[in-house]
């Protein structure tokens, strides 16, 4: 039996391999305390379950979605956008509804790639970037994001080939948490309009801010709509990961070229789903505020914790992740089984999301404050 050139060329998936080091370390007794995957903990918001109850009593959504969303919650996106960072956006071309943004990530590519093409992607940087180029039949080329430059990119260092034709960028930034402003997407959007490539922006963490940074959007910048498409989803403002709904909106050929991939490969979302993305967005947003609160409480128990052993962290501004140095003498990989193995603790070795992620771990925020506070008393014990 044969089975595509395109699989067998595939590392295997970073938080697949994590799941199956976590099974074995609790199949021998160990109590695990897991701060690798960003799923968060707290629950989705009481209105928007009782939106899909609601949708999923009418019978009229148990048919086919519209394979570009619902006009409803495609009007929700836009409207949200208009609020939220003085976007303007047509919900009929330039609003597209996803299977959750890693759906819409991973299409993107097929949509924009022919074989032998090239995609620029962040190293450190979420590896389904560099997946999806590779399954769509391109090349990934990686740029190098690093602790002096602030895990921003020095574009004037960037030399795109004639074969590259989309950039991946996510602020804030999974894993390292970085963050950037206007005056970075402002160069972001010139160099992608002075290499004719598409700028792909990962927003995903754009609600997660703390310290009063307010996170931008890229087609706020000037020229933005005209070389940017921006993935956004559900999942982590509002707690529905397990729900699968996020949106693609921007630039208006790609929307088209995405959508047309969408309509030949997939039939949509459960409607009933689509009216509860409607409910978060135009609802009550309370809940993003406390849990911001909740994910900056957490932060400053893990970034203290790291400190006060040694480590040099600083409190990152965005996401829900801490992007720490591992101590002296030993690998991110080594780092990482160490915690497994003698405190019973899983966090991301770096490496997982390229080689510039050598020499540090990514751990999760969405854990419940007491497990969290146990994960780092912990390390301390084991390191301090």
């Amino acid at each position: 039996m044969r089975f595509a050139r395109r699989i067998e060329s595939l590392p295997p998936y970073l938080f697949a391999q994590l799941d199956k080091k976590l099974t074995a370390k609790r199949d021998s007794g160990a109590d695990v305390i897991s701060l690798a995957v960003g799923d968060p903990d707290l629950p989705t918001p009481r209105h928007i379950v009782e939106a899909l109850q609601e949708a999923a009593e009418d019978p009229t959504t148990h048919q086919y979605p519209s394979y570009y969303g619902l006009p409803a919650f495609r009007v929700a996106v836009a409207d949200f956008y208009r609020r939220r960072f003085g976007v303007t956006l047509d919900p009929d071309t330039e609003v597209l509804a996803l299977i959750g943004s890693k759906e819409g990530l991973a299409h993107l590519a097929f949509a924009v790639l022919d074989d032998g093409t090239e995609a620029l992607v962040p190293d450190p940087g979420y590896p389904v970037y560099a997946t999806a180029t590779m399954l769509a039949g391109g090349r990934p080329v990686p740029f190098p994001l690093d602790a002096a430059g602030g895990f921003l990119p020095d574009l004037d260092s960037i030399h795109p080939s004639p074969d590259a034709t989309m950039m991946w960028l996510s602020y804030p930034n999974n894993p390292t948490a970085a963050v950037a402003d206007g005056a970075f997407f402002d160069r972001a959007v010139a160099f992608a309009s002075r290499h004719d490539l598409l700028l792909c922006h990962d927003a995903a963490y754009s609600e997660i801010t703390f310290d009063g940074y307010v996170a931008p959007s890229i087609l706020s910048t000037e020229g933005g709509m005209g070389v940017a498409i921006e993935l956004g989803s559900l999942s982590k403002t509002y707690n529905m990961t397990g729900w699968r709904i996020g949106y693609a909106v921007g630039n208006r050929d790609a929307i088209r070229a995405l959508g047309t991939l969408k309509t030949n490969l997939d039939s949509g979302i459960f409607n009933a789903v689509q009216r509860a993305g409607v409910a978060a967005l135009t609802g009550p947003q309370d809940h993003v505020e406390e849990m911001r609160a909740v994910y900056q409480k957490r932060r400053d128990t893990v970034v203290s914790s790291l400190q006060e052993i040694g480590m040099p962290v600083e409190p990152p501004l965005g996401s829900i992740y801490v992007w720490a140095p591992v101590p002296d003498g030993r690998t991110s990989e080594q780092f990482a089984a160490e915690l497994l193995e003698e405190a019973a603790v899983v966090v991301s070795p770096g490496t997982g999301y390229g080689k510039q992620g050598e020499g540090f771990v990514r751990i999760s925020l969405t854990v419940a404050d007491d497990r969290l506070q146990e994960a780092m008393d912990r390390i301390r014990e084991r390191l301090g």
